[in-house]
């Protein structure tokens, strides 16, 4: 029986009827660009966040960069990002014009390490990027204290996160400002690209509402150095009626993970653990992540090819950290600057998730896993 990685039709097929007709409405109106369904969905994810402002954007990666350029943060700031994430945190920083200062995580949790990020701070540091990576948020008591200590601007990252709580705190309620992607297979996915960005301050929303439009404040009246970076109106329209099942779909998630998490106990003598959860159900696992260790009889490439033989399907988020990519050595790092980062990346393996995946697909992946250990073992 195969086991997909994701799979969308379990949420779409039941809204089927309701997509179309919402696709179709955007149609009827003509209003592609900055329609009502965009203001709609601002509104209700905003609120939905506990947030007071929401903008949408193209994608996530223009929302940490407009996130940043509308707080100010720009040529000659440096910026604190986790090398262990996924490339469009860097490349929004570089859209804004400051430098991504990377630091390594946490082994546990693979989450920034603040430690590591307090050791990196110069004068010219102004911001940090918190990525609240696989739907689990960094600590917001300890990124507020660090902030605090440091003088530093929080752009939360929370493209893995919506609604993620933590310390009884939501994704977005940290920082001046927090960074969403819409991407279809995020917890709450578009049918292509969109982004948004969430702030409690009026004046910020108003700066990226015009960025994302050529920096017009109105038709023809450019008063910034805008671009054209708007979350479509079909794409907001589907985000709209995806959005009240939301929550239901995170907690099937969290469910699965528990049952995951009690099911792979028994392999933890074998060298494969799970990531830790320290946010209990707060945690919405866009990803579940183990970990094939130095004591597990295959390494973790040979462990996803035989999952994959199997049927199961597997990722990797992320083979190559940050600074080991080709495109970012101007940024001078080398191997072995971010350890638990590199080893992380050599070890980790994503297995299937998604709302909707039962008992019986839990048992064969991790039947699986025994089965593949056992028989090297």
């Amino acid at each position: 029986m195969t086991v997909p990685f994701v799979d969308l039709s379990l949420q779409h097929q039941p809204l089927e009827a309701k997509i179309q007709e919402a696709l179709m409405t955007v149609v009827r109106d003509g209003d592609f660009i900055l329609g009502k369904a965009v203001t709609e969905f601002e509104r209700a994810f905003a609120a939905a966040s506990g947030v007071k402002y929401g903008v949408g954007v193209s994608s996530g990666t223009e929302a940490i960069a407009l996130g940043l350029q509308a707080n100010g943060i720009g040529v000659g700031d440096e910026v604190l990002i986790p090398t262990n994430t996924f490339i469009a945190t860097v490349i929004g920083a570089l859209r804004s014009g400051a430098k991504p200062v990377l630091v390594d995580c946490d082994p546990a949790t693979a989450l920034i390490d603040l430690e590591a990020a307090a050791k990196a701070i110069t004068p010219q540091t102004k911001a940090i990027i918190p990525v609240h990576l696989y739907g689990q948020m960094v600590s917001p008591s300890r990124l507020q204290d660090f902030a605090t200590t440091h003088n530093l601007l929080i752009l939360e990252d929370a493209a893995q996160a919506h609604l993620a709580e933590r310390e009884g705190r939501k994704a977005g309620t940290i920082g001046q400002a927090a960074a969403y992607s819409f991407y279809p297979s995020k917890n709450l996915g578009s049918l292509g690209n969109g982004g948004i960005v969430l702030t409690d301050e009026e004046a910020i929303a108003q700066k990226i509402r015009c960025y994302r439009n050529y920096g017009a404040t109105q038709k023809y009246i450019h008063e910034e150095l805008g671009t054209n970076s708007r979350l479509d109106t079909l794409q907001a329209a589907i985000l709209n009626l995806k959005l009240p099942h939301l929550e239901g779909w995170n907690r099937d998630r969290n469910r699965a993970a528990r049952s995951y998490d009690a099911a792979l106990a028994s392999l933890n003598q074998d060298g494969i653990t799970s990531l830790h959860n320290q946010s209990g159900t707060g945690h919405i696992y866009h990803l579940y992540i183990i970990r094939i260790n130095s004591s597990c009889p295959l390494n973790r490439d040979e462990m996803q090819k035989q999952l994959g033989d199997r049927g199961i399907q597997t990722g990797i988020h992320y083979p190559i950290p940050c600074h080991l990519q080709p495109a970012y050595k101007f940024l001078g790092h080398q191997k072995g600057d971010f350890p638990h980062a590199e080893k992380l990346c050599q070890e980790i393996l994503s297995l299937p998730m998604y709302p909707g995946l039962t008992e019986d697909n839990i048992a064969i992946v991790v039947a699986a896993l025994q089965d593949i250990v056992t028989f090297k073992g």
